[in-house]
C-alpha cells in the first residue's frame, strides 16, 4: 500500500469514527438546549495531530457532509460545526506540527481553544445565528423578530439571563465553547500517545 493511499484509508477510517461519534451528543446544565456536545473533535484532533492540518479539515468536512444528510437545522448546524472545528483544529495541528512534543501540543490545544471561542463567537452572533433565524423564519412562515424570540426562549428555558441574542452570545455561545475546548482538549492530550502508534503505521 503505496504512502498516499494509506493516508487517504486513515482520513476515511477517522472520518467514519467521527461521524458515528457526532450523533452521540450530551446536554450541558444552563445551557441552550440546542447547544449539546459531542466528542467528534477528539478523532479531528487525532487525526490532525498525526496526519497534519490539512487531514483535519478533510475529516471536518466529512464527517458534516455526512451528518447533514440527517440535520434537522437546515445545515447550520453542520456549517457551524465545521466552521468551529476548524478554528480549533487546524491553528492546533499547524503549532504540533513544528515541533511535535509535550509542550507545543499544548500550546497548540490552547491557541486552538482560544481560536474556537473567539471563531464561534464572532460567526454566531453576526453570520449563524441570523442564517438560521431566516431559514427557521421561511419554514414556518413567521417573522424573523419571532425567529430569533423562538431561539432565546429555548436559551431562557435553561438560563434565565438569556434574554436576547447578546446574552445568547453572552450566556450560551461563550461558555458552551470554552466548556466544549476544555474537554476536549484534556481527552485529546491523555488520548493521543495511546493511539498515535496506530496512527503512524
Amino acid at each position: 500500500m503505496t504512502t498516499k493511499t494509506k493516508y487517504i484509508v486513515k482520513i476515511a477510517i477517522l472520518a467514519a469514527l467521527a461521524t458515528i461519534i457526532m450523533y452521540i451528543e450530551a446536554p450541558i446544565p444552563f445551557m441552550p438546549a440546542f447547544l449539546k456536545l459531542d466528542f467528534s473533535e477528539i478523532i479531528v484532533l487525532l487525526g490532525a495531530f498525526s496526519l497534519g492540518p490539512v487531514a483535519g479539515i478533510l475529516i471536518e468536512l466529512i464527517k458534516n457532509l455526512v451528518h447533514v444528510t440527517s440535520t434537522i437545522t437546515g445545515g447550520v448546524g453542520e456549517l457551524a460545526n465545521f466552521i468551529v472545528g476548524c478554528a480549533f483544529v487546524v491553528p492546533a495541528a499547524l503549532i504540533y506540527k513544528k515541533n511535535k512534543c509535550i509542550k507545543t501540543a499544548l500550546t497548540g490545544l490552547l491557541v486552538g481553544s482560544v481560536s474556537m471561542v473567539a471563531v464561534a463567537t464572532l460567526m454566531n452572533y453576526f453570520v449563524l445565528i441570523p442564517l438560521y433565524i431566516e431559514i427557521f423564519a421561511k419554514e414556518y412562515n413567521i417573522t424573523a423578530e419571532q425567529s430569533l424570540q423562538s431561539i432565546v426562549d429555548l436559551g431562557t428555558k435553561n438560563n434565565k439571563g438569556i434574554v436576547d441574542l447578546r446574552t445568547l452570545i453572552l450566556y450560551g455561545i461563550i461558555p458552551f465553547n470554552a466548556i466544549k475546548t476544555i474537554v476536549i482538549s484534556i481527552l485529546t492530550f491523555f488520548s493521543y500517545k495511546k493511539v498515535s502508534p496506530l496512527l503512524h503505521k
